[in-house]
């Protein structure tokens, strides 16, 4: 079975097909193709001890997706869990062991429940994987650092052996790039405690390709790949195309091996870069996050003034279907575990908060958020902020909490779950509602954008299409009534789109051919 190109493979993440007609959702497998990123660590505790557990979000899986047509679940059909292996840090990134859980999380048989549970609902479950370093701690380094004779010595990037300077600044941004040990000195982009591993070792290779099938035995459906475009991207000198080729590589080495146990495996990784150099990485991913997206969907919402997304996100496709022969799948979210939140960069202003999620929910291919994103949690750094517990109740510390952390963003209770839940205006019920349709349009959820301009600055405005099938996709970004004449798409196409299928305020209009869109209004036309 070969990576998936079409949209009806896009739609069927778990093997199944969407039947949808109108508004109504005619299975419980419809898919909406979002996401939901979860740390562990502060989600839901099952067992008392402040710590959030795989029980913990198998007991919260109906909140994410009940498996049932209608209902106020939130919708999503995959969810992203931060490290879960051992590692002597709380956020996980440095791991100890690659074949383990981390025993506050629970056992590998609740992992693998957790899984079982998901797939009930239709939910696949993607996990970071961290190997471009391990952790200082792991077996491996101990022994590699345990002098030129050890077995593991190759498995890590030591400068005496290598006959190299111990010069050049860390491509990763960290302050230093070497550490000593023993007398010698390692290499660790990040920091001393993560310490590179050697990708030129073919054991190392083999050995990774080996983990990564393990855990598809277990039931993962795929991985994040944490750090992916440093796999011979070290030092900042080394930013060019022969290491770069070097790495997409090795993930299409990876990748071949891992279709072996799982034909459909869906791969997304986090490489932070300039466009030209995400491209190459789409040879072997399906997807890699768009950071650049991100920034500018909330600069528009804040801002109040769109943006040409349209053109330009769909100038960027047509370079990475060229880099990837037209497989790969958009990527488009707004923060993650690295990144202030959206509500605090957006100045907890409610309003643009909508609008934000309006354009994330109607964006192409694999859309994912960030866990409390859906509530408008706060937080900036340092990364401990923006990881606090996830507020169910209105008053902290419930049952099913987390309290490992102090949440210094709490507030006074008005963003949870319980408060937001039956507020028909919550910024939950707007995720609810985008994801909802999602689910009931099938241009919503391709892998397709277009241009459609519209003469207005405050309208944001693009087009999504699925086959013949398509859709006009028009948000009011301001805090005042806008109205615009809907133009033709092109010459072939001279009729305008002639109703509104989806509209988040009930007073959006469309009439001879002019659309009025109230204040933070988005609306989808059919024709």
């Amino acid at each position: 079975m070969k990576r998936c190109i079409s949209v009806l493979t896009i739609v069927a993440w778990a093997g199944m097909l969407v039947a949808c007609s109108g508004s109504k959702i005619e299975e419980a497998s419809a898919k909406s193709n979002v996401t939901y990123e979860i740390f562990v660590r502060s989600f839901a505790d099952s067992n008392g001890d402040g710590i959030g557990d795989f029980n913990g979000i198998t007991a919260k899986l109906d909140y994410l997706n009940d498996g049932k047509p209608g209902g106020n679940d939130l919708g999503v059909d995959g969810i992203w869990l931060m490290p879960i292996q051992p590692s002597p840090s709380y956020h996980g990134y440095d791991v100890t062991d690659y074949e383990a859980v981390n025993p506050v999380y629970g056992t590998m048989e609740d992992f693998k429940k957790l899984t079982a549970e998901a797939h009930k609902r239709g939910i696949r479950v993607i996990m970071d994987l961290v190997i471009n370093h391990s952790s200082s701690q792991h077996p491996w380094f101990i022994d590699s650092a345990s002098g030129k004779n050890s077995d593991k010595r190759n498995w890590y990037v030591w400068a005496e052996d290598q006959g190299r300077d111990i010069l050049g600044s860390s491509a990763a941004g960290a302050s230093e790039a070497w550490h000593e040990e023993n007398g010698s000195h390692y290499l660790g982009i990040f920091w001393e405690g993560m310490p590179d591993l050697n990708f030129d070792e073919p054991a190392v290779r083999q050995e990774m390709i080996r983990i990564g099938k393990f855990w598809l035995e277990q039931g993962v459906d795929g991985f994040r790949l944490d750090a992916a475009k440093h796999i011979y991207e070290d030092l900042s000198t080394d930013k060019n195309k022969k290491t770069m080729d070097k790495s997409v590589d090795w993930w299409m080495e990876f990748r071949k091996a891992l279709e072996q146990v799982k034909p459909d495996v869906y791969l997304v990784g986090e490489v932070w870069d300039a466009t030209a150099r995400v491209g190459p990485y789409l040879k072997a991913l399906d997807s890699a996050f768009n950071f650049d997206l991100a920034s500018n969907l909330i600069a528009d919402a804040h801002s109040e003034s769109a943006s040409n997304l349209g053109f330009t996100l769909s100038r960027v496709h047509e370079f990475y279907r060229k880099s990837s022969d037209g497989k790969f799948v958009e990527a488009p979210f707004l923060s993650n575990h690295d990144q202030t939140r959206v509500m605090t960069a957006l100045g907890n202003n409610l309003d643009h908060a909508k609008t934000a999620a309006s354009m994330l929910l109607t964006m192409p291919g694999n859309a994912f958020v960030y866990y409390g994103e859906e509530l408008g949690m706060n937080g900036n750094k340092p990364d401990e902020r923006i990881r606090e517990p996830f507020p169910w109740k209105r008053e902290p510390g419930s049952a099913g909490e987390t309290t490992w952390e102090p949440a210094e963003y709490r507030g006074d209770g008005t963003i949870s779950v319980e408060a937001e839940d039956g507020d028909a205006e919550s910024l939950l019920n707007r995720y609810r509602t985008l994801i909802s349709w999602r689910q009931q349009d099938e241009t919503l959820r391709s892998n397709s954008i277009g241009e459609y301009a519209v003469d207005n600055k405050a309208v944001m405005a693009y087009l999504r299409s699925a086959g013949e099938k398509q859709s006009a996709v028009l948000h009011n970004l301001s805090g005042q009534p806008q109205t615009v004449t809907l133009p033709a798409v092109s010459k072939q196409l001279p009729e305008a789109f002639g109703k509104i299928a989806f509209k988040t305020d009930g007073s959006a209009k469309l009439e001879d051919g002019k659309l009025t869109l109230p204040p933070y209004t988005t609306v989808v036309l059919h024709r």
